[in-house]
């Protein structure tokens, strides 16, 4: 978590003061456009919308978010990479820009390279559920029933190399279960054949869950984090209540093109701490599941390495062929 004080924000500000009269002096003259890989109306999308309000209000220019969906995000991460990198094309990225690194052979920029990471926006576990007639109660249950019938257990996932799709594969070797993936285009589609009673169970993040949860729709069986979900506080956690040291968060981020000056990123982090830190935008996160986690550029940078080391393990270990 970033801390800021008064001297840390004057000293931005000074920094800012101190840039030599050029065109991005002046920054920003005019809209910036946020940028996503994924569809309208989905986890990243209502991340990005918030973030867009509260960058509008505090930077004098309207902020755009345009969703780019296609090739996992990484389509609208390569257009974002070959951007000018003058601070008015930024990109919101999930944890997936880490699983793709995992999963491709070949991507259209640099994972880390090709990008200014500036901060993260916030942080949430994994929810496993399933439908409310399905016999499997709780996260032991499904281990359980895994180890114990001839046929696998079907789980759907929005995609091969998903976060997903790699956090019940790391689950299904700690436990030493078989598992059977089922791959679908997208995360509602995966609601609709559980609800559906086509598939056994499935993870998510809480942000589409949990309406289903409270409808009692779905069985939220465990979460994933270190500790319970703020959101359903009853539900155990799949390591305290299963498989010990078993924990999948995944996080929204805010990046650009590698080469924005540097002034411009650590006005735009200063900016992301304070507007996460308003109650408002708090309070609007959390009802979608997600905990603010402002931070340094350098320590969001450091989580996108880790995650990228850890997921090509679990590629690597789970056998899953490389696209």
């Amino acid at each position: 978590m970033i801390a800021l004080t008064r001297r840390t924000v004057l000293a931005g500000l000074t920094t800012l003061a101190a840039i030599p009269a050029r065109p991005d002096s002046a920054w920003p003259n005019r809209p910036i456009t946020l940028v996503h890989g994924y569809v309208a109306g989905g986890a990243t999308d209502i991340v990005a919308r918030i973030l867009a309000e509260g960058l509008t209000r505090r930077l004098g220019q309207q902020v755009v978010v345009d969703p780019r969906p296609g090739a996992s995000g990484t389509a609208a991460a390569g257009y974002v990479a070959r951007a000018v990198p003058d601070g008015h094309t930024l990109i919101a990225i999930p944890g997936g820009h880490a699983t793709a690194e995992a999963l491709y052979k070949k991507l259209p920029y640099k994972t880390i390279d090709d990008f200014s990471m500036i901060s993260m926006i916030s942080e949430y576990p994994f929810v496993f559920v399933t439908h409310a007639d399905h016999k499997i109660q709780t996260a032991v249950d499904l281990i359980r029933t895994a180890r114990s019938q001839s046929t696998p257990l079907l789980y759907g996932t929005p995609g091969i190399g998903s976060v997903h799709h790699l956090a019940i594969e790391q689950m299904a070797k700690m436990a030493n279960v078989r598992l059977q993936h089922v791959p679908y285009r997208g995360g509602a589609q995966v609601v609709t054949d559980l609800l559906g009673k086509r598939i056994d169970f499935m993870i998510d993040p809480p942000t589409l869950l949990i309406e289903f949860v409270q409808a009692g729709k779905l069985r939220p069986l465990a979460t994933t984090g270190a500790t319970r979900f703020f959101g359903l506080p009853d539900v155990a956690t799949v390591s305290e209540m299963a498989l010990p040291g078993y924990v999948v968060t995944s996080w929204q981020g805010l990046a650009g093109p590698a080469g924005i000056p540097t002034p411009i990123v650590d006005r735009l982090n200063i900016e992301v701490a304070d507007i996460l830190a308003e109650r408002a935008t708090f309070e609007r996160l959390r009802a979608v599941g997600n905990d603010p986690r402002p931070s340094s550029r350098e320590e969001f940078k450091a989580r996108v390495v880790a995650d990228i080391d850890k997921w090509t393990g679990v590629v690597a270990d789970a056998q899953i062929e490389r696209i």
